[in-house]
């Protein structure tokens, strides 16, 4: 198919999206207040807040379930006690960043899994796995790191960011499909956009909490200056990478991620202290 079918092709596409409200909501929203300095950025928005936090609530009720099954759930009463204190003072500041939050339903639990891992689904659904707790060995400052950042990603509801764009890039897909092109054709394009688009995308939300998450920590009272600790215990775990697996990764290099955090903990310092704020952080 000449290159020309194929811009058309996008071109109804990205004309579908825009004609989408009528049938999916579409918004224009910033998800977050300007009280922080990091998330400016205005966000398209093709399916709806309210099917989205359905949908994690219906999951995250799968995830404890099995969880319950296997006995894994809340097994260790210190660590889940420890958890959830973190997270609930965390939790404390979050309206600060999205006003709306106050009213979301949160959870908090510790899943017994050999797994390095935390997430925070839509609507305020955490979970923290307690192979990051035993492998990481995190600090309470290090630990409130962790919780911050998945808390980020709900406030900024980049589950429902990658959901609207996923659907974008189907619909062109399917509007090329419709026209003509060969199925090769729509693979290598698949293909590029994962790299070209979905990827960087990724990338650009986990900077996004890792910045949103640091805010979100410092109003709490934790020490910023974790995040360069916790990160260079996560960078010794995960080794060396080279520059096709930052390429292919969605998450920013640890060397990259360090010099960031670092940046924004002694620039988010400055500013109290410059404010004469020294209730928060340490």
């Amino acid at each position: 198919m000449a290159r020309k079918n194929v811009l058309t092709a996008l071109a109804m596409a990205v004309g579908l999206a825009v004609t989408a409200p009528a049938v999916n909501g579409c918004v224009s929203v910033g998800s977050t207040t300007a009280n922080s300095s990091t998330t400016d950025r205005t966000q398209i928005m093709l399916v709806s807040e309210a099917e989205v936090n359905q949908a994690a609530v219906k999951n995250y009720n799968q995830v404890l379930t099995e969880a319950k099954t296997q006995k894994a759930l809340n097994t260790d009463a210190k660590s889940t006690k420890r958890v959830k204190a973190i997270g609930q003072k965390l939790i404390a500041k979050a309206p600060q960043f999205r006003p709306e939050s106050k009213n979301w339903n949160w959870e908090i639990n510790v899943i017994d899994s050999e797994e390095v891992n935390a997430w925070c689904m839509p609507g305020g659904k955490i979970a923290v796995f307690t192979g990051l707790i035993n492998t990481i060995k995190p600090t309470d400052d290090e630990l409130a790191v962790v919780i911050g950042h998945e808390i980020a990603h709900a406030l900024r509801e980049h589950s429902r960011e990658q959901m609207s764009a996923e659907y974008a890039k189907q619909t062109a897909l399917n509007v090329a499909s419709f026209l003509g092109v060969d199925q090769q054709k729509l693979a290598i394009g698949d293909a590029l956009s994962n790299i070209g688009f979905s990827l960087p995308f990724s990338r650009s939300h986990e900077t996004e909490a890792d910045e949103l998450g640091l805010e979100l920590v410092y109003a709490a009272g934790y020490n910023t200056d974790a995040a360069s600790t916790l990160w260079t215990k996560m960078n010794a775990l995960s080794g060396s990478s080279n520059a096709l697996a930052n390429l292919l990764s969605t998450h920013p290099s640890g060397d990259d991620r360090i010099e960031n955090l670092t940046a924004l903990s002694n620039r988010l310092k400055a500013e109290k202290a410059a404010k004469g704020d020294v209730k928060s952080g340490k």
